[in-house]
């Protein structure tokens, strides 16, 4: 039934052009982005960056706070630390994901590899998201005031939809993530 709805959306959507803010969505002011189709495959690359009036370890913070997920990227419903390596560098997390109220929930399991306050390398390892690996870096900018902060992810579109659904989830959501994640360093604390 799952497939049968999945293979139904996707034509439903393929058969008609998209809205054109569908295409191209807004990127907000001081995020910058690349995305790349794979070619013949099923996904892409993007590449991000933005800059943040807060140092690297408040950045680094909000990027691991499971807590904040939600806040940051709205279709993150659910984010859980499965496990901790004894040294702290690294990680393995399960993120559950709702892209839209037609899609099924969608369930990524990640290990995390740590460099404190200036990267984090991640790639999939079980889920519905399989074949994506990438980083975070973040370079201490105005003498460790302010940071700013790439974003880099290779993936691949889950249950085999076109790269054309990958490309544009990444133009949508990567930038949006990005300038929450400034939202959330930039404002005044509590």
């Amino acid at each position: 039934m799952r497939g049968a709805t999945l293979v139904f959306l996707a034509l439903v959507m393929l058969a008609s052009p998209p809205p054109a803010r569908a295409r191209e969505p807004k990127i907000p002011d001081g995020v910058t982005l690349e995305v790349q189709a794979e070619p013949g495959g099923r996904g892409g690359l993007v590449r991000a960056a933005v800059d943040i009036q807060a140092p690297p370890e408040t950045v680094w913070r909000a990027i691991l706070d499971c807590d904040r997920a939600g806040r940051m990227t709205p279709n993150v419903k659910r984010c859980t630390v499965v496990s901790r390596d004894a040294d702290g560098l690294g990680e393995v997390r399960e993120h559950v994901l709702r892209w839209g109220f037609l899609m099924p929930t969608l369930h990524s399991v990640a290990r995390l590899d740590f460099q404190p306050y200036r990267r984090i390398a991640f790639r999939c390892l079980s889920g519905d998201i399989r074949n994506c690996q990438g980083e975070w870096r973040l370079e201490p900018v105005q003498g460790g005031h302010a940071t700013h902060v790439t974003y880099e992810n290779r993936a691949t579109a889950p249950f085999g939809l076109p790269t054309g659904f990958a490309t544009l989830a990444m133009r949508r959501d990567v930038p949006a993530a990005l300038a929450a994640l400034r939202r959330e360093c930039e404002k005044p604390a509590p």
